[in-house]
């Protein structure tokens, strides 16, 4: 019976690795960022947007939707301009004492690359009334469940109004941001979870995670990995995220799947010895480093001056932290017992090729090609 088991989770294990979507590490949802400035009656925000989500919301011709160079998305947000913004104005809404701030676009749309995504950067002016001294309210119902394209949108919002800064995570069941109410445990309970959805939605993540526990022969080796790989990616988090140091995507996200094409290889070459051996440690954490820049990424909080989301980042990276830990206590027992089968290095392979197969295609797949 045990014997079954173990071989139908191995089985599943295999299957789940093949037929994952190999481009879909990071594309289970979108989030949309927002940064909102002001004083008074005068607010401007800054949102970032998916580009062929934002078309395809605002229901257009698929020559726009389906525009992959720059020079022609600039065109479609131009040609388009009044149903982009009307869609937008209608979904992202600023308040001044409960009362709604009239929006203008403030300069012409852009588009910036996140994560190998196009995103079109719109400008918003919003004119307020009211007297001095009110408080700001900032609402967010873009991309619903209810259009289809995408589900469990997530609204990153930072903000500095009035002379107090903070971030929020705005979703459907919690749309509104008052800026002033909302309490430091709601923010850090916010990208607490934020964090442990990054790291189960990024499948290269897990997949990294679970490479190195099929290479783990003791509990002490996987102490010892989770260990580094957490001390590792919690400073270059940071860092990055603060903006000591600033790395590109594209050479964080070839370099997070070449680090998995190493440790499911040294899985797939290696014999009943430790497959990393002494090279463990260090393996580990300079993969480690490399993975925390791609955590950074996702909350895309790069300017010098951001102390002040300190607790929304140190949460992010405990969700992060939290998750990481319940995966190994699921994952590390089944891989012992697995090994003590007489199949055991079959299941090894069967569970390493995939790995590596996947991670090979996102290395060539996110390898920036020149224009």
């Amino acid at each position: 019976m045990l014997r079954r088991c173990l071989a139908s989770v191995m089985v599943s294990l295999a299957a789940a690795l093949l037929f994952a979507a190999p481009a879909a590490a990071h594309d289970a949802t979108t989030k949309a960022h927002a940064e909102v400035t002001g004083t008074g009656v005068h607010v401007r925000a800054v949102l970032d947007l998916e580009y062929d989500l934002l078309m395809k919301s605002a229901w257009l011709y698929a020559s726009a939707y389906e525009a992959k160079e720059r020079t022609e998305q600039l065109r479609q947000l131009a040609l388009n301009r009044d149903a982009v913004i009307g869609y937008v104005t209608e979904r992202f809404a600023v308040a001044y004492d409960d009362r709604p701030c009239v929006p203008a676009l403030a300069r012409d749309a852009d588009v910036r690359a996140r994560d190998k995504r196009a995103f079109a950067v719109l400008t918003l002016d919003f004119a307020c009334r009211g007297e001095p001294g009110g408080s700001h309210a900032i609402s967010s119902a873009l991309f619903p469940d209810g259009e289809t394209f995408v589900h469990s949108t997530e609204t990153l919002v930072r903000y500095e109004l009035d002379g107090e800064r903070g971030s929020a995570v705005l979703v459907a069941e919690s749309p509104t941001l008052k800026v002033g109410e909302r309490q430091a445990a709601d923010q850090a309970g916010e990208f607490l979870l934020l964090g442990a959805e990054h790291l189960l939605f990024g499948l290269d993540h897990v997949l990294f995670l679970l490479a190195l526990l099929i290479g783990a022969r003791r509990p002490r080796d996987v102490v010892v990995t989770a260990s580094a790989f957490t001390a590792a990616h919690s400073i270059t988090f940071l860092l990055a995220a603060m903006g000591v140091v600033d790395v590109p995507g594209a050479i964080v996200e070839p370099v997070i799947a070449a680090s998995i094409v190493v440790v499911a290889l040294a899985n797939l070459l290696g014999r009943d010895e430790d497959r990393l051996g002494r090279w463990r440690l260090p393996v580990v954490f300079v993969f480690g480093l490399i993975h925390g820049l791609g955590f950074a990424g996702a909350l895309d909080i790069r300017e010098s001056g951001s102390w002040e989301l300190l607790l929304s980042l140190l949460s992010f990276n405990v969700g992060i932290e939290l998750t990481q830990l319940v995966l190994i206590a699921v994952l590390f027992p089944l891989l012992t017992l697995l090994r003590r089968a007489p199949w055991s290095r079959w299941a090894v392979l069967a569970l390493s090729a995939p790995i590596v197969g996947i991670s090979l295609y996102w290395f060539f797949d996110r390898i920036p090609l020149p224009l």
